[in-house]
Order: structure tokens, then C-alpha cells, then sequence
């Protein structure tokens, strides 16, 4: 599912950016289901980016996001991310092909605290090089 791949810093940090950019329209966002969707967009590109890190690039294949959120909650050493991660790809995945699922206020208040921290400790993870 991962191959060997080369990042520059630079690359690192747009991955990281790119998160970091999803967490401040989360932010903004008034309806949960926008909130939740930014969440997940800040789960995923977090994961590039520790990868990214890693010099791992991951193949678009089917089940790649799994994949992606079991390396991010092995590199970060949280296995509550996969947890979480893996019941908010699941209601995603409910959402985009059983035709929609609800979002509470009190969920995405869960996912968007749990994504702040996640970008905490990424940035944590990531500092040697400097990026922010």
C-alpha cells in the first residue's frame, strides 16, 4: 500500500499546511456536517503529511485511507486515533453511499477538539523541521 518515496521538507509542510488550513475553515464552519468533513480532510492530509515525514507515499488504491490512519496513529504513538478516525471514515462512508447520515453539534464539537489536538501533536511530530 506504501511505497519509498523522496519528500522534500518543503512537500512536508504543504501536506502539514493543508491541515493545518482544513482545521481554520473547521473552525469557521457553522453546520456540523462541515465540521465533520473538514475533520476528516484534517485526519487524512495529517497522515500524508506524517508519511510525507516518513518518506512513505501512499498508492490510491481501496482501503488506502485505513491504511494511511494505521500509520499516522502508529508514527503519532495514539492508537485513539485510529479509533476515531475509523468510526468517522465508516459514518463517512455511510454518508456518501447509504444516502446521508446526520451530524450532531455535540459530534462535531468531539471531532473538532480531537482534530485540534491531532494537529498539535503532528506539529509536535513534524518541528525538527521547523515547519509553522
Amino acid at each position: 500500500m506504501f511505497e519509498k518515496f523522496e519528500y522534500s521538507s518543503e512537500q512536508v509542510n504543504k501536506y502539514y499546511q493543508a491541515a493545518a488550513k482544513d482545521l481554520r475553515l473547521a473552525l469557521k464552519a457553522e453546520a456540523p456536517e462541515l465540521v465533520f468533513y473538514a475533520c476528516y480532510n484534517i485526519i487524512v492530509k495529517t497522515a500524508m503529511a506524517v508519511c510525507a515525514k516518513n518518506n512513505l507515499r501512499v498508492k490510491s488504491r481501496a482501503g488506502h485511507h485505513i491504511e494511511l490512519i494505521a500509520k499516522l496513529a502508529d508514527f503519532l504513538k495514539d492508537p485513539e486515533i485510529e479509533s476515531i478516525a475509523g468510526k468517522m471514515r465508516i459514518k463517512r462512508n455511510r454518508d456518501l453511499y447509504d444516502g446521508g447520515v446526520a451530524t450532531s453539534g455535540k459530534e462535531a464539537s468531539y471531532y473538532l477538539d480531537f482534530c485540534k489536538k491531532l494537529i498539535k501533536n503532528t506539529s509536535s511530530y513534524l518541528s525538527p523541521d521547523k515547519l509553522l
